[in-house]
């Protein structure tokens, strides 16, 4: 009852945005500017064409016999889900597109949508992230934090032939420039291994095959930077150079929130940063039988939520996207520029070539199995396991 209480108390965007504070100050949203005076109905658009990844309830239960939702547990999950399909919005569709209710959308968009349902034959579904994080420690239906959660992307976008994203998760909060491009310029697999590797994981990549990762040149960069911005509560040094980020043209803003609360950041308003919450449980949405999702509660049409940037967990991912090198170069240059060049307690570091202390760097491959993403667990043995203790949970 509380559940269906809380679920049932929405306001509709328009009306919360009337509450935001008489001021001149502009609102970022992930890289784009809006003033509140002039171009609020703008900023409505830009929020609620962000893709929004909630709790579900009723999907198929994960390795068959685990749990059939995942709220509770699931939210940075979530959270990772919507920096993912924020980057595949603007790698397919363009960071100006716009979503509008009932509106016929492109093919593309449809097929977004589809690499994230709640199944187990979908890319990025909650069953994938889910089983593929017993890789990173994590039991299912245990929380994940931001580093986690991205180290699972980087796997699971191995599998992804379509999106063909190269996801580059720094280390010891530093970026190479010189591992990125060697990654992102990394040669394409041989033709036989691609259409071997394509041919096995269609199913969970849409069904139509494609062979978009197979092209030479620059594959489409997922940056994701986590970070700790202080001990027990985020230092205020860091205030300004976070919110520098919000405001370059290939953020995709950051994961973080509170401990155990997972929150998708995409921008902010003075101190105040604005985010996307997943936690509302809504059921289960599958495709039609011609494709397309019905994404009206892909969308979040109720009031944007705020909270004091004091008030973050120090905890924090960073997303960035870069479709072109070009793109890249121009990050570059802007957090040289706006970030490690004005701080004297750097956020992260930038360096172009490859530490000599470090292990060689190597470009992350696909694994040559007949299985997607979500079966790469340690052992079967370890999943019965989970599956045993979640049976003994739920009597």
């Amino acid at each position: 009852s509380v559940l269906s209480r809380y679920e049932n108390q929405i306001t509709i965007l328009s009306d919360y945005l009337e509450e935001f504070p008489e001021t001149d100050e502009p609102v970022w949203i992930l890289g784009r500017q809006h003033h509140l005076n002039t171009d609020k109905s703008k900023l409505l658009l830009d929020i609620s064409a962000r893709l929004w990844f909630t709790y579900r309830r009723k999907f198929s239960p994960i390795g068959g016999t685990g749990p059939s939702s995942d709220a509770g547990w699931g939210c940075m999950l979530r959270c990772g889900q919507m920096m993912l399909a924020q980057a595949l919005i603007c790698r397919h569709l363009g960071r100006d597109w716009q979503w509008e209710k009932h509106k016929e959308q492109p093919e593309e968009y449809h097929r977004i949508l589809r690499c994230f349902l709640d199944r187990k034959d979908c890319c990025y579904s909650i069953h994938q992230m889910a089983q593929m994080g017993v890789g990173e420690g994590k039991s299912i239906g245990e929380w994940f934090g931001p580093n986690t959660v991205a180290q699972v992307l980087k796997k699971l976008a191995l599998f992804d032939e379509w999106n063909s994203l190269a996801v580059y998760v720094s280390m010891d909060n530093t970026v190479v420039i010189e591992d990125i491009k060697k990654m992102c310029w990394s040669p394409a697999q041989s033709s036989s291994v691609a259409h071997s590797s394509a041919h096995l994981h269609r199913s969970a990549l849409g069904q139509n095959k494609n062979t978009a990762g197979l092209c030479p040149g620059w594959k489409p960069l997922l940056l994701i930077i986590p970070l700790r911005l202080g001990i027990n509560h985020i230092n205020p040094v860091y205030i300004d150079a976070f919110k520098e980020c919000f405001k370059m043209p290939q953020s995709l803003g950051a994961l973080g929130g509170k401990p155990n609360n997972a929150y998708y950041f995409i921008g902010f308003l003075g101190n105040e940063l604005i985010y996307l919450d997943p936690h509302t449980t809504q059921s289960f949405v599958d495709s039609e039988e011609n494709g397309t999702v019905d994404d009206n509660s892909f969308h979040c049409q109720q009031a944007p939520h705020r909270m004091k940037i004091m008030n973050l967990d120090p905890s924090v991912a960073l997303g960035f996207f870069c479709k072109e090198e070009c793109d890249f170069d121009n990050w570059c240059s802007l957090v040289q520029k706006e970030i490690l060049k004005q701080q004297s307690l750097r956020m992260f570091e930038l360096v172009q070539k490859h530490p000599p202390h470090w292990p060689p760097f190597i470009p992350p491959t696909k694994p040559e199995v007949t299985t997607t993403g979500a079966e790469l667990i340690e052992s079967t043995d370890k999943l019965f396991e989970l599956e045993e203790e979640f049976e003994i949970l739920s009597v």
